[in-house]
């Protein structure tokens, strides 16, 4: 390990919901980024047998001193300077965002470079889908450490306790949250008709837009979240990552939806994810402290 070069730390570990059937959690965003050239370390925070919105299920939740010690063993491990960014999404309780904040602390101790990208799933249009601990815990304990956050519009707007009705209020809100870069899904379209994806940084403001597709949504945001890290990893430009993350994931739902699919085909879209064809709309911003710089 001695001549293990930070540049190389090319491993992410994913932390989120592990489901037996389906292209949700882990199993989108493992796929995902090691289609992408990652090896994943891949920690499953719940175990359900499908997504819950195909129908109540049995789900299977690590006790929590159990999920603590597999942190802690994640924390001491001898390759732990392969990794060079961490993803979390969906918790299974609230107890387990203090022991995943302490391993993103050690990652970043080891490889001051590595990124951290937090994917609050904790709600959408309906409200809160998780227990508002949870939720909380999310908010208090991972959203401060994250570099990058990828929250949908509403879960921002709970993250926040103000109501997003435009993309100013998002933008404005997003530089409040914490994260340096915030990807906000589900922002509001300049398009009739269309989804946005709302990309602000200390310094930029682009919105990336298409149609919209009824096609089966669940694992949308978790495969945003891990195209998203994994081209930013790539160090592409700011605007590529946008378009080829938004790109991506656009033609890849409206593929499941052609062949009348109830879950996201990754297996079969793999292509997908790293060279999509599909073409998205970017917009620039007018960026919200544009104005008190003048």
């Amino acid at each position: 390990m001695s001549n293990f070069e930070a540049s190389d730390a090319t491993a992410v570990i994913v932390i989120s919901s592990h489901v037996v059937r389906g292209s949700v959690g882990n199993r989108a965003a493992v796929f995902a980024l090691e289609t992408l050239g990652h090896p994943v370390w891949a920690v499953p925070t719940v175990v359900l047998p499908w997504h819950p919105g195909h129908g109540p299920a049995k789900r299977i939740i690590p006790e929590e001193q159990q999920f603590d010690d597999l942190i802690a063993d994640l924390e001491r491990a001898p390759w732990l300077g392969e990794v060079g960014a961490v993803l979390t999404g969906y918790l299974g309780q609230a107890s387990q965002a203090k022991s995943i904040a302490r391993l993103v602390e050690a990652v970043k101790a080891k490889n001051p470079r590595a990124r951290y990208l937090c994917d609050p799933v904790i709600g959408d249009e309906k409200g809160l889908y998780v227990p508002e601990a949870t939720a909380i815990a999310i908010r208090d304990h991972l959203m401060p450490l994250a570099d990058i956050g990828t929250p949908n519009r509403f879960e921002l707007a709970w993250l926040t306790g103000v109501p997003l009705e435009d993309n100013k209020t998002i933008m404005e809100a997003a530089l409040e949250t914490g994260p340096a870069t915030m990807l906000v899904t589900s922002a509001i379209p300049m398009m009739s008709g269309s989804t946005g994806n709302l990309l602000l940084t200390p310094t930029l403001a682009m919105m990336a837009e298409h149609r919209q597709v009824n096609g089966p949504t669940n694992g949308l945001g978790d495969l945003t979240a891990a195209l998203f890290l994994a081209r930013t990893l790539a160090g592409l430009s700011q605007e590529k990552i946008l378009q080829g993350t938004t790109a991506a994931v656009f033609e890849i739902i409206a593929r499941a939806a052609k062949r009348g699919a109830d879950e996201l085909m990754l297996e079969a879209d793999a292509s997908s994810l790293s060279t999509p064809m599909a073409m998205v709309q970017i917009r620039r911003l007018m960026h919200p402290t544009r104005g008190l710089r003048a």
